[in-house]
């Protein structure tokens, strides 16, 4: 029985204040932003608060993205959160687009951060929960995207929740105090139906990179190879400051850490044509030319339109792309057998290829071959910034040294040249060039050898392919 003079609550609102109660210590934040408002945090779902997801507008009938930030070391949201934002509710304009803030434990020492990703991911999973014990709201629409040690924390969120959620992207996750971590403490495979990750600064050795290095999902992409990106080195870092003072300067740091969103952006924006990524071995194998293929799911999209391929063992893709939006390139590999009558062999040997297509055509585009010997094949990748369309001529030139060389003076070294094939990536189209004259002589310095699309019919599938 009730204490005299005690207060007896109706059991509604008790009911509702133990349920607010189980969700106090739950730090972080989740902001509802909406189309309109981007960049503003102006509503928050409140765990355990029935009425704020009707305040906010929450849609039940639709997706929910919830994105998740890293690292910060002002304790304020980086540009690129409205960004993504924007992008993700231009490609699906009914969603709900959820940003976690948990700016002030992401600010302290960066071991510390890293620490509470496991507080962040228990908020974020008791969130879900709470969403799907109070509204029912299927764990099947819900994407986690989690950037560096945001991703780690989406992983832990996605391990503790009822259901699996339908996904979680991993934009780069941090490589420090996460490379050699248990799967249980950072994003694994096992975190959601799916999970597709892109590394896109992996430079360093294992442990020490700002990415991480192993492939911690189905799919794991690896941009340029995931070292590094092109448009982020120190002649661009000059640019920026040049253009927009020094106050960008943690942008240079940043820039191939964060280019992992601004692919994923771009893969919400362009989504009729996406970037292709390839599986392959390794970088090594990939530069060589000899992973563009899409036979059993050996080739997918990068980002948004993904195709969930779940194999025992995650794989990893690569591919090129540009220095800015939009990103996607177009691949081919190139084969060459150089003949001759004496054996010579070259290292470190630079050319250039033109490609000339139905649409366009790309022209001079530089490739090195660590070695050219005699009676040998080579294949290497090349990929064009522009869509020529089909390939009906090719040029090969062979650059003379930047310095003088005796030998090359008096005779400039050559080969016989008969075939080139080449196989785009993005058609999966293979093509034979012959030689105008039966063989073409490429010689060191001299102009270049013309190769014209070959109607031999007799160049059927045993033809070197």
């Amino acid at each position: 029985a009730p204490q005299p003079g005690s207060i007896v609550l109706p059991i509604t609102t008790w009911s509702k204040s133990v349920k607010r109660r189980d969700f106090i210590d739950i730090e972080s934040k989740f902001a509802l932003r909406t189309p309109e408002d981007t960049a503003e945090d102006t509503c928050h779902l409140i765990p355990g608060v029935a009425e704020s997801v009707a305040t906010c507008h929450f849609n039940h009938s639709s997706k929910t993205f919830m994105v998740i930030h890293g690292w910060t070391v002002t304790g304020m949201y980086e540009s690129w959160v409205p960004k993504l934002v924007a992008a993700l509710y231009k490609r699906e304009p009914d969603s709900n687009v959820i940003v976690v803030d948990w700016l002030s434990r992401a600010q302290q020492h960066y071991p510390v951060s890293a620490g509470y990703t496991k507080l962040v991911g228990q908020d974020v999973a008791r969130f879900i929960n709470w969403m799907e014990d109070e509204f029912n709201y299927p764990l099947d629409n819900v994407h986690l995207l989690g950037y560096s040690l945001g991703a780690h924390a989406a992983g832990i969120a996605g391990s503790l929740t009822n259901k699996k959620v339908n996904r979680i992207t991993g934009l780069d996750p941090a490589g420090p105090n996460f490379e050699y971590a248990e799967a249980p403490s950072r994003l694994s495979p096992d975190d959601a139906d799916f999970v597709d990750v892109l590394h896109t600064f992996t430079r360093g050795s294992p442990g020490r990179s700002i990415g991480i290095q192993k492939p911690v999902g189905h799919v794991d992409i690896y941009p340029n190879g995931g070292t590094f990106q092109p448009g982020c080195n120190i002649g661009e870092a000059i640019r920026v400051i040049a253009e927009r003072g020094l106050g960008d300067v943690d942008q240079l740091v940043k820039c191939s850490h964060e280019r992992s969103i601004h692919l994923f952006i771009d893969s919400l924006l362009n989504e009729e044509n996406p970037s292709k990524a390839y599986r392959c071995s390794s970088k090594e194998a990939f530069e060589k030319g000899l992973c563009l293929s899409c036979r059993k799911n050996r080739c997918n999209n990068l980002g948004y339109e993904i195709n969930k391929v779940r194999a025992k063992r995650s794989s990893k893709m690569y591919l090129k792309t540009r220095a800015q939006m939009p990103y996607k390139v177009f691949h081919y590999q190139v084969k060459i057998h150089f003949s001759g009558t004496e054996s010579e062999t070259h290292t470190n040997q630079a050319f250039e290829i033109s490609l000339y297509g139905t649409v366009a055509e790309s022209e001079n585009i530089p490739f090195t071959l660590p070695e050219v010997s005699t009676n040998k094949t080579y294949s290497f990748l090349i990929y064009t910034e522009v869509d020529i369309g089909e390939l009906l001529m090719l040029k090969l030139k062979w650059k003379s040294d930047s310095y003088f060389s005796w030998s090359d003076w008096w005779s400039s070294p050559g080969f016989a040249i008969q075939k080139i094939r080449v196989k785009a990536g993005e058609t999966q189209k293979k093509v034979i060039f012959c030689s105008r004259e039966k063989v073409s002589h490429l010689q060191k310095g001299k102009a270049p050898a013309v190769f014209v699309k070959c109607h031999d019919k007799s160049l059927n599938k045993k033809s070197g392919w």
